[in-house]
C-alpha cells in the first residue's frame, strides 16, 4: 500500500478520528513510523473508556492462533474447531464496556495470518468464533517507506479499514509527557529542540534514533540518581543516538546551573545570569512541573500561598525572559499543565496581560 499520497494526522488528532470509528464500529488502520507512540495512543484511549485492549502482535503468530486448530469431536463425531485463547469470549466482553482487538505490526505478518485477520475484521467471526458486540477492532503498522519487514496488503483487507497515518508532533507529546510525567529534563531540552523529538530516517544505518518512545526511555535513565554522567551518556547514545546524546548532556549541564525552580517560586531569587536559550526552555518547564505539584499540596488549605508563586513565575519570567520566552511559558502553564491562575489574585497579572495579553491571544489562534 503506497503511502506517499495520504495526508497525515498529529496522535491528538488521531484521538478523536479513532473514537468516531469505535462509534460506528469500523475498523481503523494506524500508520506510522516506528516509536511514534501507536499502541501507546490506542491503550491511553482505552484506559481512558474504562475498557480492555487485548494487544496481538501479528508479525509473530501462526495462521491457528486466530483460526484457531480442528479437533476430531467425539460427541458428535466431526472435525470441530477450538478457537484461540487471545480473543475476547462473551463472557469477559461483559465485564467491559469496551474491549479494544489491537492487531499490532499487521502488515509483518505473513499472507496466511493476514488471510486469517481477513475474516475477523470482515466478518467479525472466524470460524465458530464471532466478535462480541462491544469489541471493536484496530491495527497498526509501519508504513513501507520505514524499510522494515513488511507485506503488501491484500486489497480487500485494506478496504475494509479507515487508514490514518500519524505524524510526530511536539505539542501532542508534550500533553503526553506531562501526563505520564516524563523527566523535566527531557520535557525542558525537546520544548527548545522541538526537531529533536523525532529523527527516525530509514536510509540511516544508525541503530539508535530519536522517537517518542526513546525519549521516554532516557527519561527513564534520568530517574535513576545513582547513574554517572559516562554511563549516562552512553545509555542515552544507545537510545538517541550519539549526536542527540552529546547535544543533550551539554544542555543538561548548563541547565544544572540555573536557579532552584522552588526558590524562583518562592520569590527568594528574582534575577536570571544565565541566559542560555535552552536552559531557560528548560527552567521554565521546571517552574511549571513545581507550581502543579505546589498545587496539589496548597489547593485545599493554602491556595492563597500557591497563587502567590504562581505570581512569582509570571514576574520571574517578565523580568528575566524574552516575549517569546514568557508567552511560551504561559501558554504552557495554562494549556499543558492546565494551572488554575485566578488572574484576580495575582499582582503581576494585570501588567502581565497589558505587555503580552495579545500576543497570548494571538499563540493560542483565538
Amino acid at each position: 500500500m503506497s503511502v506517499s499520497e495520504n495526508r497525515t494526522v498529529t496522535p491528538s488528532e488521531a484521538r478523536s478520528r479513532v473514537l468516531r470509528c469505535f462509534k460506528k464500529k469500523r475498523p481503523v488502520f494506524l500508520w506510522g513510523p516506528p516509536g511514534i507512540g501507536k499502541s501507546e495512543l490506542i491503550a491511553d484511549l482505552t484506559s481512558e473508556m474504562g475498557g480492555l485492549m487485548i494487544d496481538l502482535r501479528l508479525g509473530q503468530m501462526e495462521p491457528t492462533d486466530i483460526r484457531g486448530i480442528p479437533f476430531f469431536n467425539r460427541e458428535t463425531g466431526l472435525m470441530d474447531w477450538a478457537p484461540p485463547i487471545d480473543l475476547p469470549t462473551q463472557e469477559m466482553a461483559e465485564q467491559y464496556p469496551i474491549i479494544v482487538l489491537f492487531l499490532d505490526e499487521m502488515n509483518q505478518a505473513v499472507p496466511a495470518v493476514q488471510g486469517a485477520a481477513f475474516q475477523l475484521i470482515l466478518n467479525r467471526r472466524v470460524g465458530k468464533y464471532i466478535l462480541p458486540d462491544n469489541v471493536v477492532v484496530v491495527a497498526a503498522g509501519n508504513r513501507e517507506s520505514d524499510k522494515g519487514i513488511s507485506y503488501r496488503m491484500p486489497t480487500p483487507l485494506a478496504n475494509r479499514f479507515v487508514h490514518l497515518e500519524v505524524r510526530s508532533d511536539f505539542e501532542s507529546w508534550q500533553q503526553w509527557a506531562v501526563n505520564k510525567k516524563i523527566h523535566k529534563d527531557v520535557v525542558g531540552y525537546l520544548s527548545f529542540a522541538k526537531q529533536d523529538l523525532m529523527d527516525f530516517d530509514p536510509r540511516s544505518a544508525s541503530r539508535s534514533f530519536a522517537t517518542p518512545r526513546s525519549w521516554s526511555f532516557v527519561s527513564d535513565f534520568l530517574n535513576d540518581d545513582e547513574t554517572s554522567d559516562a554511563e549516562l551518556t552512553d545509555l542515552i547514545a544507545g537510545t538517541v543516538g550519539e549526536g542527540l546524546a552529546v547535544k543533550f548532556m551539554a544542555h543538561r549541564k548548563v541547565s544544572s546551573q540555573m536557579p532552584n525552580p522552588e526558590e524562583v517560586l518562592a520569590g527568594k531569587v528574582k534575577e536570571l545570569k544565565i541566559k542560555e536559550v535552552s536552559a531557560m526552555y528548560s527552567l521554565t518547564v521546571s517552574m511549571c512541573y513545581e507550581l502543579q505539584e505546589q498545587h496539589k499540596k496548597l489547593a485545599a488549605s493554602k491556595i492563597s500561598d500557591w497563587h502567590a508563586q504562581a505570581d512569582n513565575f509570571l514576574r520571574f519570567m517578565m523580568d528575566n525572559f524574552t516575549t517569546e520566552l514568557v508567552v511560551m511559558g504561559a501558554r504552557v502553564a495554562l494549556t499543558t499543565y492546565n494551572l488554575p491562575m485566578v488572574p484576580g489574585k495575582m499582582k503581576s497579572f494585570d501588567e502581565f496581560h497589558q505587555r503580552f495579553g495579545k500576543y497570548i491571544i494571538a499563540a493560542s489562534g483565538k
